[in-house]
């Protein structure tokens, strides 16, 4: 009778456990004493029956401050599981649960390895995860639960999780089915109180119904104080009246249950043994009845605790006792003993805990810190210890709380900052801006070297985007005054941050030289990878061929660290050396993939899409691209998104695809426009530049591509701007603006011709602005070996311009070598022209067949080229943190879209595309 009015949702879930390759799961939202529990409750019966294994876990307010303590709870019943995992998952997830020491674990990591461990143990039998109260799981856990119901679309997996109507919680964007639980109609109320209280008096009846108001919990529990309902304020929140409720039927205990009760409900786990040892201390110490029992009658004293003693609670309905577990019956019941008891008793229980829990010091300390009322600094030195664990686990959300409540027990103002500037590092790392943010307000750091390391941390949150340009100046300075004082690293971090804000924004020359007075006043090696990248970001032409010396020279080096690939790739492609930032960025990749560093993946990953389009290797930028724009948005990095979608709109434009370049093109400006991110609205102008070239509407692709070079216009990018020479000039060409595009090329030939990408539009621009064979030759004699698109393009405008000069024979060897270069390429509309071209030159092409990776999504295509390279399928899910499972699905609907039947097939078929 509990699930009256219910039927709905219990089919709904049925049918989910019914087909649990169906779906990820669904997410049950609603109030307090909604009817949650019991849901999720026959949900998992029913699955029993049907043969799922059901693992669960319950969030515990206690428990939110404790590392992956829900996901301890979820996986233990098949812990064994994980030593047949892959060493670094099996590592990472042994670490995180505390079954064994290791390296701190990426949170990545943590949940592919969860994520593997569920997907082998459905093999045998589908599982079902209940995950009930994520409100208040650590938010460690929560998140790779997230991570795990993101990636469950082909397992037999199914996760029903439940959360309080109004909290917040990582699953609530995890793409589990929302299932909102309202209030029960008048009938169904009415049919479940008379269910539990058949012989209420009418008037009472009446008065149950108007203050339950169809409230599950209020209808099953209010009617046991019906006797004190007169004495229940009608102005106070429901939750509230019932909490009133509780407490009344805790006050009819023996004070020795109260006591217990207490424990129970301050301890943070289920454990029996735990709370009669807490309780037992009480007694020997002769602790008083707690302050919700004053009017019960008292009873013989005792100094031990066993089972019995919680009897009356049992029979009162408060709680469960199984199995070594004490369970209450609802959160409520579990809230309103401690808040009516007194801070005294309060204060004497977490002692007792304190001393129940030797062997476990980071509970210990947080119990200690609740017995806490003024500053003791060895609590806060204990907690502190309790933070390093918890990071060193890879929990930053405990670390962080136990790091503020270190800092509230400060003994004095530099160790409280120092504390609070600690857990807002931490907060960075882990993308929560406005704790962060909170955590420096709190902190107010006095000295120069605090003040410094708050403006560092608070300037790392998207790369300053949303903060205005001058920020770059102040940041100078900041820098500058931290190297005074001997911090050089402090002041390289600041240096790099700042650096950040010259690629999404714009602050002025005057901030730019500001910069690269502060760089050069530090005592680094010249090629160090940091100062490489910032001179990069921050003097893309004026220290280009400097910069271009170290890249080179650092090649030799890639793989060894994948951050300072990530690094170099970046600078690679400020100063327009795409075929160096494809290298140092896909070196990065695979790195920052193993080491589970998914904030640093998509960076690394966009870096490399944009140079693989602007080089013409549309096939390998693809995949990057696709997956730069998922893990951006599964990691909060909005304007990192955008710039992988706009890349995608761009090879969406040369693929010829311009319906889909124009969406995505769109998708990408609402990004950037959101702060004026110039990198990402430059890249939405070149592909709608490339779109218009495409479909021969050349003045408004001219004005589309002229807007990157305006430093009035929010497309404009310092760098950036002079790497679509080609495309601008051609468009000029056409659309009878060559004289303006000779202003604007005389502007950009004063900035040197160190940049690769430059270098070879000038030539480009020079060969088809004053047409003749010794420019097409010095244009074609550039090196081109890494640049095929480019390459292609000179021997399109090239045959073009002889067909014109009516040397026809001549003609058709360039615009054949353009169609091959574009059809291998897969960059349609160029290919297309070349074939348009050659026809006029009187030679007919083959058309070109629908390349078979067209058929292919971008994640197919990436999982594809890793199995054509050899990958088993577990290697492959490592790489793009998929389960096995699911790789294997993929390719089941790969083969036949492709044609082959084997991954030999597979690996030639790609292979002939490529050639």
């Amino acid at each position: 009778m509990v699930l009256r009015g219910r039927e709905t949702e219990l089919k709904e879930l049925g049918e989910l456990v019914d087909g649990p390759e169906d779906r990820a799961g669904v997410l049950i939202r609603g109030e307090a004493g909604i009817g949650k529990s019991a849901l999720v409750t026959e949900t998992a019966a029913a699955a029993s029956v049907a043969g799922l294994r059901v693992l669960r876990t319950t969030g515990a307010e206690g428990e939110q401050n404790l590392a992956y303590a829900g996901l301890h709870q979820l996986l233990y019943p098949v812990r064994g599981g994980a030593a047949g995992l892959p060493a670094p998952q099996r590592d990472a997830l042994r670490t995180a649960l505390g079954l064994a020491d290791g390296a701190e674990p990426s949170a990545y990591l943590v949940g592919l390895a969860a994520l593997t461990l569920l997907a082998e143990e459905a093999v045998a039998k589908p599982l079902l995860l209940v995950a009930e109260d994520v409100h208040w799981l650590d938010r460690a856990s929560a998140d790779v639960l997230a991570f795990v119901a993101r990636r469950i679309e082909t397992e037999p997996v199914v996760l029903v999780a439940t959360l309080r109507e109004g909290a917040e919680s990582p699953l609530l964007d995890a793409g589990l089915a929302p299932m909102p639980l309202d209030r029960l109609a008048a009938d169904d109320a009415a049919e479940l109180l008379d269910s539990v209280a058949p012989r209420l008096a009418p008037a009472v009846r009446t008065r149950l119904l108007a203050e339950a108001a169809g409230h599950p919990l209020a209808l099953t529990e209010l009617p046991a104080a019906a006797a004190e309902l007169d004495g229940l304020d009608p102005v106070l929140p429901l939750t509230e009246r019932l909490e009133r409720a509780f407490t009344a039927r805790v006050a009819a205990l023996p004070s020795a249950t109260r006591t217990a009760l207490l424990v129970a409900a301050l301890n943070e786990t289920t454990s029996l043994a735990e709370t009669l040892a807490a309780t037992s201390t009480l007694l020997a110490d002769g602790a008083p009845a707690t302050g919700a029992g004053q009017g019960a009658a008292a009873d013989s004293p005792t100094t031990s605790a066993d089972p019995e003693i919680l009897a009356p609670a049992v029979e009162a309905r408060l709680i469960e006792l199984t199995a070594g577990v004490v369970t209450f019956r609802h959160p409520l019941m579990r809230s309103a003993i401690p808040a009516a008891a007194n801070a005294l008793d309060r204060r004497r229980a977490h002692l007792a805990l304190v001393e129940a829990l030797q062997d476990q010091p980071d509970r210990r300390a947080w119990h200690q810190a609740a017995a806490t009322a003024g500053p003791d600094e060895a609590v806060a030195e204990e907690l502190e210890r309790t933070a390093e664990r918890a990071r060193y686990r890879g929990g930053a959300a405990a670390a962080i709380a136990a790091l503020e409540q270190a800092a509230r027990l400060s003994c004095a103002p530099g160790p409280r900052a120092d504390r609070l500037l600690k857990a807002a590092e931490l907060a960075v790392e882990s993308g929560r801006r406005e704790t962060a943010e909170r955590l420096v307000r709190e902190a107010r750091p006095a000295d120069p070297r605090r003040r410094a390391t708050a403006s560092r941390l608070l300037s790392e949150f998207e790369d300053g985007v949303r903060e205005d340009p001058a920020r770059v100046a102040e940041l100078a300075e900041v820098a500058r005054a931290v190297a005074a004082d001997g911090e050089h690293d402090a002041a390289m971090r600041i240096l790099w941050s700042a650096a950040m804000r010259c690629f999404w924004t714009e602050p002025g020359p005057a901030a730019r030289q500001a910069l690269l007075d502060v760089a050069d006043l530090l005592p680094v090696p010249a090629d160090d990878p940091r100062i490489v990248a910032v001179t990069a970001y921050v003097a893309p032409f004026e220290r280009g061929e400097a910069v271009l010396g170290h890249l080179r020279a650092l090649v030799a080096r890639t793989g060894a660290d994948p951050e300072v690939d990530r690094y170099l790739g970046s600078a690679a492609l400020q100063v327009g050396a795409f075929d160096l930032a494809a290298r140092f960025s896909a070196a990065a990749a695979p790195g920052l993939r193993a080491q589970g560093r998914l904030g640093l993946l998509p960076r690394a990953l966009a870096v490399l899409a944009w140079s693989r389009v602007r080089l013409g290797d549309l096939a390998g930028a693809v995949p990057a691209a696709a997956e730069a724009a998922r893990f951006a948005q599964e990691t909060g990095q909005p304007f990192m998104a955008g710039l992988a979608t706009a890349v995608q709109a761009e090879i969406a434009a040369l693929r010829g695809d311009h319906r889909q370049a124009g969406a995505l093109a769109a998708e990408a400006e609402r990004a950037g426009l959101a702060a004026g991110a110039r990198p990402v609205l430059a890249t939405v102008q070149l592909t709608r530049g490339l779109v218009n070239l495409g479909e021969g509407r050349f003045e408004d692709a001219f004005a589309d591509l002229r807007r990157l070079l305006d430093p009035a216009d929010p497309a404009y990018q310092l760098a950036l701007r002079a790497y679509c020479v080609a495309e601008l000039t051609e468009a000029a060409v056409r659309a009878g603006q060559t004289d303006v595009v000779r202003d604007i090329l005389a502007e950009l030939e004063r900035l040197g011709s160190t940049s690769p990408a430059l270098h070879i539009g000038l030539r480009y621009a020079r060969a088809v602005l004053d047409p003749c064979d010794e420019r097409f030759a010095e244009a074609l004699q550039a090196d081109l070996a890494g640049w095929p698109a480019e390459r292609g393009r000179v021997h399109l405008a090239f045959g073009e311009w002889l067909r014109r000069q009516r040397r026809v024979v001549e003609s058709r060897t360039h615009l054949r070598t353009a169609r091959e270069t574009f059809d291998a390429l897969g960059m349609t509309t160029w290919a297309e022209r070349a074939r348009r071209e050659l026809r006029g030159a009187g030679e007919s092409s083959p058309n070109r067949g629908p390349d078979a990776r067209d058929k292919l999504t971008p994640h197919e295509l990436s999982i594809a080229q890793l199995a054509a390279e050899g990958l088993t399928n577990r290697e492959i899910g490592q790489r793009l943190y998929l389960s096995h499972r699911t790789v294997g699905t993929h390719l089941h609907r790969i083969f036949p879209k492709l044609g082959v039947s084997s991954r030999a097939d597979l690996a030639g078929t790609l292979k002939a595309l490529e050639g």
